[in-house]
């Protein structure tokens, strides 16, 4: 039963985070819906040769995209080898106006990004991970070289983020990218003519067009193959949305269901062990009963028995998620990593708190179904006999 319980315990936690990550995905992308927005996927069936991409191909592309369209550039995945106290892997992630306009990025200290047409390319002001702020301080500078470009920078930290901002990805909301130990670097139409053939490229697997049409978004489509050799597909996040409720749906609706099966199983056998116990026992409650044990004393012996073992239970669930999202930490994931109490971030707390619930529910069920079964107990010299 205890081994029956822990699994309908943790099958239960992971269904309602899942839950709770997805809505908190689709709370992201509403901006989307709101804006007639396309976001671009590269086609499964495309093969391109990205050895023979030439920069001035890419810099095209660009310059028809800031002619011609309202576009969210949001590039991650950039690792930098950049000195820390936790020794962790840094990610740069470039950014532009209307992305950072998009998605609300709040910070804990310093000033929200500033994008200008004539900033220098060799001092940015930027944005940084509350992990990297134990090593850079608010208005500190960073020497290291820009990953984009190749070049020298000097990186003037503006603004520290709040912990555990995340970013959903726009085909499964319930996978998060968290920015713990990123860098955020602002782009303009500038800084992306002058910069290097991966972010081009990595730029155009993510890139969203807004407030456009279906002809323009085609034309658009064209020109990257024509340019590039990729041909990609542009999907609005309506698209996406269903796309992902008609493959995940099925998926949650089964592990809801070995829950509520676990969950059930558990509460039948645990009402058989108990009237089992009674029986056998029944000799024993019946003299208890006789020289002064009330029932309400027995109902708290009852419910402090099933109160230390859903503790337990719930005990080594919570040791088991904290140690998983410790991992994060010594594997150095950075996109992984996590802050939080216990080692635990608020979905975690909330699917626990869910199941802390359920519990009560199952052994409220179970104590109040014993008690009426001993209350059936003749309280005579009799039943001794």
């Amino acid at each position: 039963m205890v081994i029956l319980l822990f699994a309908a315990n943790y099958l239960t936690f992971s269904t309602v985070r899942s839950i709770i990550s997805t809505y908190q995905g689709y709370q992201e992308m509403t901006a989307l819906h709101d804006r007639n927005a396309f976001v671009a996927n590269l086609d499964p069936d495309s093969n391109p040769d990205f050895d023979s991409i030439d920069i001035e191909d890419t810099q095209k592309i660009y310059q028809y995209l800031d002619q011609n369209f309202d576009y969210v550039l949001h590039s991650d995945g950039f690792v930098v080898p950049l000195k820390n106290k936790q020794d962790m892997e840094v990610q740069f992630n470039y950014i532009n106006e209307a992305a950072y306009q998009l998605r609300d990025f709040p910070l804990s200290k310093g000033k929200p990004l500033q994008f200008e047409e004539t900033r220098k390319q060799d001092h940015l002001s930027v944005l940084i991970g509350p992990g990297l702020a134990e090593s850079y301080s608010l208005g500190s500078t960073i020497q290291t070289i820009n990953p984009v470009t190749n070049k020298p920078v000097l990186l003037h930290v503006q603004g520290i983020l709040k912990k555990n901002i995340y970013r959903s990805s726009f085909y499964a909301p319930n996978s998060k990218h968290y920015y713990n130990f990123a860098v955020f670097v602002p782009v303009d139409s500038v800084f992306i003519q002058n910069a290097g053939l991966d972010l081009h490229v990595n730029a155009l697997m993510d890139l969203v067009l807004l407030d456009s049409s279906e002809k323009k978004m085609n034309q658009l489509k064209i020109l990257i193959q024509q340019n590039t050799g990729m041909t990609f597909n542009f999907y609005t996040q309506k698209e996406n949305d269903a796309f992902f409720k008609e493959h995940y749906s099925s998926s949650l609706m089964l592990m809801s269901l070995l829950s509520v099966a676990l969950l059930f199983l558990v509460l039948l056998s645990s009402i058989w062990i108990s009237f089992v116990s009674v029986r056998l026992m029944i000799k024993d409650i019946t003299i208890h009963l006789l020289v002064g044990l009330s029932y309400a004393t027995l109902r708290k012996i009852f419910y402090r028995y099933f109160a230390i073992l859903f503790f337990v239970n719930l005990v080594v669930l919570m040791s088991s998620v904290a140690y998983s999202r410790h991992l994060f930490w010594t594997t150095k994931e950075s996109a992984f990593v996590t802050y939080g109490f216990l080692g635990l971030i608020d979905i975690d707390w909330v699917a626990l708190a869910a199941v802390l619930v359920i519990d009560i529910i199952i052994g409220t069920i179970i104590v109040e179904l014993t008690m009426k079964k001993i209350k059936q107990i003749p309280i005579s010299i009799g039943v001794l006999e």
